[in-house]
C-alpha cells in the first residue's frame, strides 16, 4: 500500500477568476459614477452685502447688538432681545436678509449659536459679512 502525501501548495486559479470578474465590474462601472464638485466661495468672489439686510453684531466679549437697515446706530440688545426684532423684521418681509458680523476675535462657537438661533425663527436668508481692518 502506497502513502498518501499531503500538498501543500495553494490553487490561486479561483482567486484570479474572481478578480478578473471584479475588474470587469469597475471597468463598466466607473464611467457611470458622477462626482460631485463643490463651489467653494472665495473672498476675491464674494458677492457685495444686500443694503437693506438686518446686521446682528458680535463683539468679541459676545455681546450683541442690531443695526436696522439704513441706519448707522447699533443698538445693544440681548440675545431674546434680537430673536423678538428679527422675528418682528422677518413677519413684515419673511424674505429680509439678516448678516451677521462677527468680530475677528469672537468664538466661532458664538457665531454657530447665533445662526442657529437665527434658523429656529425661521429666518430663510442668513449671511456672514466680513469686514477689511486698516490694521
Amino acid at each position: 500500500m502506497r502513502e498518501r502525501r499531503l500538498k501543500n501548495e495553494i490553487n490561486v486559479v479561483p482567486y484570479i477568476d474572481v478578480m478578473l470578474v471584479l475588474l470587469v465590474i469597475f471597468m463598466v462601472t466607473a464611467p457611470m459614477m458622477t462626482t460631485a464638485s463643490i463651489d467653494v466661495p472665495s473672498v476675491g468672489k464674494a458677492a457685495e452685502a444686500p443694503a437693506q439686510a438686518l446686521q446682528v453684531n458680535i463683539r468679541a466679549d459676545q455681546s450683541l447688538s442690531l443695526t436696522l437697515p439704513g441706519k448707522p446706530e447699533q443698538r445693544d440688545m440681548s440675545r431674546s432681545e434680537v430673536s423678538q426684532a428679527v422675528a418682528a423684521a422677518q413677519s413684515k418681509n419673511p424674505e429680509q436678509p439678516v448678516l451677521i458680523v462677527g468680530d475677528k476675535n469672537v468664538k466661532y462657537e458664538a457665531i454657530l449659536s447665533m445662526m442657529d438661533e437665527l434658523q429656529r425663527q425661521q429666518v430663510k436668508r442668513i449671511g456672514l459679512l466680513v469686514q477689511a481692518t486698516g490694521k
